[in-house]
């Protein structure tokens, strides 16, 4: 993989949304394999330590300018520890954590190794006596199924159903108000991947998602256009190279579509009338693009990757940093959404999940205000993705991914009711 197409395993493992499908599949392989330098006794590199090491030189030259030292800081730290330096990985946290900016590592997997170190316990209770629990959302909407893995979920004002996107099942189902569910995507000759993002089309009623397996060497995506009656219109996928991973999408009143491409670590334009996928030409590289949200205005672009949230506007071309100001982080965001003039973020990339509404300036380049809306409960252990429906926020609040791991279900005994929670919007 390229510096600039990279998504190495440790970043997959920062963002919570595809940790299961590699970091608990490599530690099963690390198990079942021993390599040859364990055998002699040395600890045994990771496979993408190279490109870990590309992504490490980069963020370094990134940290001294960019507007979120803290989000650069846990970034390296993830690195170091997937990297097995577990004392400079430490240095990086202890110098990230002293920012202050919410980040809690004992809610994630990738420091899981420091976890009996005293001054691991001793920055962790101070964050967690810092930002304390908030409890604001309720349940409103479960699922039988146990098995959905869900990952992408949106609201259609127009039939008055939230749609659910599944990873494990590759299928999107509906579900009323009321908590009926039924399937939405009729079936086909040819089979769907892995379904992420989804949106309504403003214009026609009908329906944008998102679909990826990812796959080493092997990763394919597919952009699907979906009739009003679950009907799959057509199918799109960049001609130039298999190695894309649809993550989640705007559309565009305008009627064009933006998609962020995780793997590729690109946000791409689709235009409908040409069916062309082209890059967007940022100010900095992206590290694993997630979340991508749309103003009111038509033109504004908000993109999130694992350090923070970009700025773009799509009349100019021309993209920026927003400052998330102090005490203080926009890094680790899977799902995000505009909301009069704030940005509704779900954050599982940071240490421990939270949900939160970061109300922007006018001219939308810093964050004026954080209000945590969920943190530290049973409604935020893995939340992924939402949807805003009138002024409340509904979003998953047990993704279950920690239990998937490719295409397999770890441990079915584990396995649980989809329930969707509810916040309402400051």
């Amino acid at each position: 993989m390229k510096l600039r197409l990279l998504i190495p395993r440790f970043v997959i493992c920062f963002s919570a949304v595809l940790f299961s499908a590699s970091f608990l599949g490599a530690q099963q392989e690390k198990l079942e394999r021993p390599k040859e330098d364990e055998v002699r006794g040395a600890p045994a590199e990771p496979d993408d330590a190279p490109e870990v090491r590309a992504q490490v030189a980069a963020a370094e030259k990134l940290l001294p300018t960019y507007v979120d030292k803290g989000s650069v800081l846990y970034f390296l730290a993830a690195a170091k520890m997937h990297l097995g330096d577990t004392r400079e990985a430490m240095e990086l946290l202890t110098q990230c954590m002293a920012l202050d900016e919410g980040f809690d590592p004992s809610g994630g997997n990738e420091f899981a190794g420091l976890r009996g170190e005293h001054a691991f316990t001793e920055m962790t209770d101070r964050a967690k006596g810092r930002f304390g629990t908030v409890a604001q959302a309720r349940g409103a909407l479960v699922t039988e199924d146990k098995d959905l893995i869900p990952e992408g979920l949106a609201w259609d004002p127009k039939r008055e159903v939230f749609y659910l996107s599944s990873l494990h099942r590759r299928k999107i189902v509906q579900i009323d108000p009321e908590s009926h569910v039924s399937d939405f995507l009729q079936a086909q000759d040819a089979p769907f991947l892995p379904v992420l993002g989804i949106r309504p089309d403003p214009n026609d009623g009908t329906i944008w998602a998102n679909t990826w397996e990812e796959k080493p060497g092997a990763s394919r995506s597919q952009l699907l256009h979906i009739s009003a009656e679950g009907k799959v219109l057509d199918r799109f996928a960049p001609s130039e190279s298999p190695q894309h991973g649809f993550n989640d999408l705007v559309v565009r009143k305008a009627g064009d579509i933006f998609v962020t491409d995780s793997l590729a670590n690109e946000a791409l334009h689709f235009d409908p009338a040409t069916k062309a996928f082209s890059p967007l030409h940022l100010h900095r590289q992206l590290y694993y693009p997630n979340g991508i949200a749309l103003a009111d205005d038509d033109h504004t672009l908000f993109i999130a990757d694992a350090l923070g949230v970009l700025k773009y506007d799509i009349a100019t071309s021309s993209s920026l940093d927003v400052a998330a100001g102090p005490h203080n982080t926009l890094a680790g965001i899977d799902g995000l959404y505009w909301y009069r003039g704030s940005l509704i973020a779900i954050q599982n990339g940071i240490g421990t999940p939270r949900v939160a509404a970061h109300k922007l300036t006018a001219d939308g380049t810093r964050v004026a205000k954080l209000t945590i809306l969920e943190y530290r409960t049973k409604l935020s252990v893995l939340p992924t993705t939402g949807a805003i429906r009138g002024s409340d926020f509904y979003f998953i609040a047990n993704s279950q991914l920690d239990n998937l791991n490719g295409d397999k279900i770890l441990d079915v005994t584990r396995l649980e009711p989809v329930r969707i929670a509810v916040v309402h919007l400051p």
